[in-house]
């Protein structure tokens, strides 16, 4: 078997995924095959790899592949391909993502998923995405491809609707959101044996159940405490908290990225909105920083401590590997095309929706309608995540702009006129790291 990994320069990252497979007796043997445009870093992941295969007994082949003209030959025959590309990096095109709408007056968190932030990811990343599309229907057809990248929505759709390429989109959020609501309510001893019940779209997916180990339904205690969590100044969850109390639901991304989704929290005119709920504004820039300068560090201990351990994450990748090949089923919360599994929400849209993994692939759950109050919101970030696909696959200009001018929180601070002329800057900004695009 051949698992290549595409991005592998995100050691970090790389360690998880490729680490869980090495735990796996299903997938320990098999060929893991590394890619990178930037050699250093791809350097870096072979030695972390190198250090847990040794210390879990040295099963299955490590491979690496630099630059584009070695691509082929890293996807060749593979039969699962994870992606974790980030196209430009942090420097110089998230800062650009930050910089550039910040001279507008338009402040963001994380700015990966939607926002300006987002759509100029997603803009800079498909092209590449069909790059590797177009060597996998070459050289590995059958493989399953595995998007971690963000904006994942965005990314995980191109790839669903316009090239031939099985792809599923995953997300860690799902896994850990029944467990981040009951922690910041207090709520631990409800965690043990918890059932939960999550569609919508990433990051924006909806807890619809949750119920402890006994089948209790949980929400009437969880709305009981939320007025007490968000009047608690230490309390870093209150705009998830808040959806709860409009919206009737919690959802699975955290509340730094959901604070940019809507139109309802980071204001220039109500700037003591920011303190009100804990708004960590650049937070993804101050993020980069220290991963970049923790993973230095820790690199550095690697090289002098020798052996890395590795006890399997909860990452969903090795799981799904494992039940394909051994056809044991196994339960994901997957981002797919929504072919009819969620009825108020378009068809066109990649939407979370609970999945069965086996023999025969990714099997999506029908979910029917979604609370009407929650596909609204939902549809506010997919008219965004629509319109950045159709200006990615027709290169035209005026879909940017439109995609900038729905977006919620883009909309909510600036005017048509300065939404444009911001895009045409982000543009010459980002320079070759963008395809040309016409009116």
């Amino acid at each position: 078997m051949k698992i290549t990994f595409m991005g592998a320069g995100s050691t970090v990252f790389v360690r998880n995924v490729i680490g869980d497979c090495m735990c796996s007796e299903v997938l320990r043997d098999s060929v893991f095959a590394l890619y990178d445009i930037d050699g250093e870093r791809l350097k870096q992941s072979e030695v972390i790899l190198e250090s847990i295969q040794k210390s879990l007994g040295s099963h299955g082949k490590i491979e690496c592949y630099l630059g584009v003209e070695n691509r082929k030959d890293a996807l060749r025959d593979a039969d699962f391909v994870i992606n974790a590309i980030q196209v430009g990096l942090y420097d110089p095109c998230t800062i650009i993502d930050f910089e550039v709408p910040k001279k507008y007056g338009l402040r963001q968190t994380i700015g990966d998923t939607l926002g300006i932030g987002g759509i100029m990811r997603a803009l800079r990343t498909i092209p590449v995405m069909q790059d590797f599309a177009n060597d996998m229907e070459e050289v590995c057809p059958n493989a399953l491809f595995l998007n971690y990248t963000n904006p994942m929505a965005m990314l995980t759709g191109y790839m669903q609707r316009y090239t031939g390429i099985r792809t599923l989109g995953l997300c860690h959020s799902v896994q850990v959101c029944t467990e981040s609501l009951l922690k910041t309510l207090g709520m631990d001893d409800k965690i043990e044996g918890s059932t939960d019940y999550i569609a919508g779209i990433n990051h924006m997916a909806w807890l619809l159940e949750v119920r402890d180990k006994n089948g209790v339904d949980l929400y009437p205690e969880i709305k009981s405490k939320i007025d007490a969590a968000i009047a608690d100044p230490n309390c870093y969850n209150k705009i998830r908290l808040e959806y709860i109390k409009n919206f009737g639901y919690y959802c699975t991304e955290s509340s730094e990225h959901n604070a940019e989704y809507n139109n309802f929290y980071i204001k220039s005119k109500y700037p003591e909105l920011i303190e009100k709920y804990n708004i960590p504004l650049d937070e993804y820039p101050r993020r980069c920083i220290n991963q970049i300068q923790g993973w230095k560090k820790e690199y550095e201990e690697l090289l002098k401590g020798g052996v890395k351990e590795h006890k399997r994450s909860s990452e969903y990748a090795s799981h799904i590997m494992e039940a394909i090949v051994t056809n044991k089923p196994y339960q994901i919360g997957g981002n797919v095309l929504n072919t009819g599994l969620i009825t108020n929400l378009p068809r066109e849209a990649c939407v979370e929706v609970p999945c069965f993994v086996n023999s025969k692939g990714i099997n999506p759950c029908f979910v029917g309608n979604l609370p009407v109050q929650c596909a609204a919101m939902n549809m506010t970030n997919i008219n965004v995540q629509l319109l950045t696909v159709e200006a990615a696959r027709t290169k035209k200009l005026v879909h940017i702009y439109q995609a900038a001018m729905l977006d919620p929180h883009t909309s909510s601070e600036l005017d048509i006129d300065t939404i444009k002329k911001m895009v045409d800057e982000l543009i010459e900004a980002h320079g070759d790291y963008l395809p040309k695009y016409s009116q």
